[in-house]
């Protein structure tokens, strides 16, 4: 039997939509911005320390966030993507993620469909007041997407994963094309 007249399912996206409302007001929160502003500084000043680098990320404590995170949430992190990189299309094969703009803007860029489909832009803004889709990103497990930052200012990002940070894989395109290859952005 059908739902009742009036009554409205849960859909997949309605789900997905209150799991980055109930991030975004973790991550907003001023007890929790106090406490990943200094991760914000080191970061940013690891990134200003390597010329070479398009990016540089550490991973968060998940007691920092309290006890109101979504069960799936294994890892957070905080990332700060130079001004003008593009960073290359990678993917996760075992995480999916969620993700926020803390300062700046860029633009995630994704490709769902069959390897020579288009990207898709998904210009992302730290504005409060910009709609919830302008300023999260939902990404699911082996989803390519390839972060470009424009050329006025650096990228701070949180990122939330569903497997621990020892544990999260990045999958790029070797330099051949004919393949992957397969890193973690921690060691255990």
């Amino acid at each position: 039997m059908g739902p009742a007249s009036g009554s409205v399912e849960p859909t997949p996206q309605r789900e997905e939509r209150a799991r980055l409302e109930k991030l975004e007001t973790i991550v907003r929160s001023d007890e929790v911005r106090a406490k990943i502003c200094p991760i914000v500084d080191r970061v940013c000043a690891a990134l200003s320390q390597k010329p070479e680098a398009l990016m540089t990320w550490e991973p968060i404590p998940l007691d920092i966030f309290g006890q109101g995170l979504p069960q799936e949430i294994r890892s957070g992190w905080i990332f700060v993507l130079r001004a003008g990189a593009d960073t290359g299309a990678e993917r996760h094969p075992n995480s999916h993620q969620r993700m926020m703009t803390l300062h700046g803007s860029g633009d995630m860029r994704v490709r769902a469909g069959p390897a020579l489909s288009a990207w898709q832009s998904n210009v992302l803004v730290s504005e409060p007041g910009a709609p919830l889709e302008r300023r999260w990103i939902s990404i699911p497990p082996n989803v390519w997407h390839r972060p470009v930052v424009g050329p006025d200012g650096d990228w701070v990002v949180i990122s939330f994963h569903t497997v621990p940070a020892e544990e999260l894989i990045e999958e790029k395109l070797d330099e051949s094309g004919a393949g992957t290859k397969q890193k973690k952005y921690v060691t255990a």
